[in-house]
């Protein structure tokens, strides 16, 4: 006899789930916060040149 699949009496199926977590090298997250902070240096750096001898000729 065939189960109804819309009802709620059938019995659920739990799969099993496997987590994989890469393995994160401190080096790699250290080198890119060196250069994300270089980044927001040279930002700040740029906006500086431009409000303090740019800002003036205008």
């Amino acid at each position: 006899m065939m189960r109804d699949p819309l009802s709620e009496d059938f019995e659920a199926k739990e799969q099993e789930q496997v987590l994989v977590q890469e393995s994160v090298d401190p080096r790699i997250t250290a080198s890119n916060a060196i250069k994300y902070t270089a980044y927001v240096m040279l930002f700040f750096g740029l906006l500086y040149f431009l409000t303090a001898y740019l800002g003036p000729m205008l």
